[in-house]
Order: structure tokens, then C-alpha cells, then sequence
């Protein structure tokens, strides 16, 4: 997949050579971000109890759910069957950033998350609850 010009700006100003992947937990997305998102993973998990299966799960989402990536000369990732069997992408991809990442998702799954992230906010904006309706 090629990587849109203004996030592989982004990417070669931080100075990042590599790429970190990994599925998010919540959603058909993967956060991709330099090295300092695995840091900033590896150092939540430093917090947990070793021997609790908190501290194993973190594990897991973190190393055994991630893939290191590289951008080639032409600012393209690789779409490994890692990604395309979490995302569901096929022959479109969108990227999202999201402050110090991107996500990358497919396009339809993308316009509905962000159909239902609007209802959710105007709900709040409105003073009612998720799955309230105001009079």
C-alpha cells in the first residue's frame, strides 16, 4: 500500500526507519506508529505484575498482535495477510491519524466507524446518553 505523502512527511520528520503495526484492540484497524509506540506499550506493561495474567494478556496484544513494517524508497508498506485478515482490506486502503500514529483501515469499514463516532458526539453535544433519545 502506498502511504499518503503527508503521513510519510510526518514518518521522515520524526526520523522514524521503521514502523511499528498492531492490531487495534476495539476496532477492524491497525495503529502504526515508529518504535515509540511499542516503547510506549512495553513501558505500560513494565507496570503490571509479572506474574499476573494481566501483565501476559498486555503481552500478547502488544508483541504477538504487532508487525514491524518498512517503507520502501517509493513510500509504500507491504499489506501482509496479517493486516488484510484484521482489517478486511482488499484493494482500497484509508489512513487516519490519530495524534502520535496513524490507523490504517478499509474505506467502508472506516465511513462506518466514523458515521457512528459523530452520532456518539452529538449525542453528547445534545446532553443525552448513547442510545438516549432527547425530547
Amino acid at each position: 500500500m502506498s502511504v499518503p505523502a503527508h503521513f510519510r512527511a510526518v514518518v521522515q520528520k520524526r526520523g522514524y526507519s521503521e514502523l511499528y503495526a498492531l492490531r487495534c484492540l476495539d476496532l477492524p484497524a491497525m495503529d502504526v506508529g515508529g518504535l515509540d509506540l511499542l516503547d510506549r506499550y512495553e513501558q505500560r506493561i513494565a507496570l503490571e505484575d509479572p506474574f499476573l495474567q494481566t501483565a501476559d494478556d498486555m503481552s500478547f496484544f502488544c508483541h504477538g498482535d504487532g508487525t514491524f513494517l518498512k517503507l520502501d524508497q517509493d513510500g509504500r508498506i507491504t499489506m501482509t495477510d496479517f493486516i488484510r485478515e484484521h482489517t478486511g482490506i482488499s484493494n482500497e486502503v484509508a489512513f487516519v491519524g490519530r495524534g502520535n500514529f496513524f490507523q490504517v483501515w478499509e474505506p467502508g469499514r472506516l465511513a462506518a466507524y466514523g458515521a457512528q463516532a459523530r452520532a456518539r458526539l452529538l449525542q453528547l453535544r445534545q446532553g443525552t446518553k448513547p442510545g438516549e433519545r432527547s425530547e
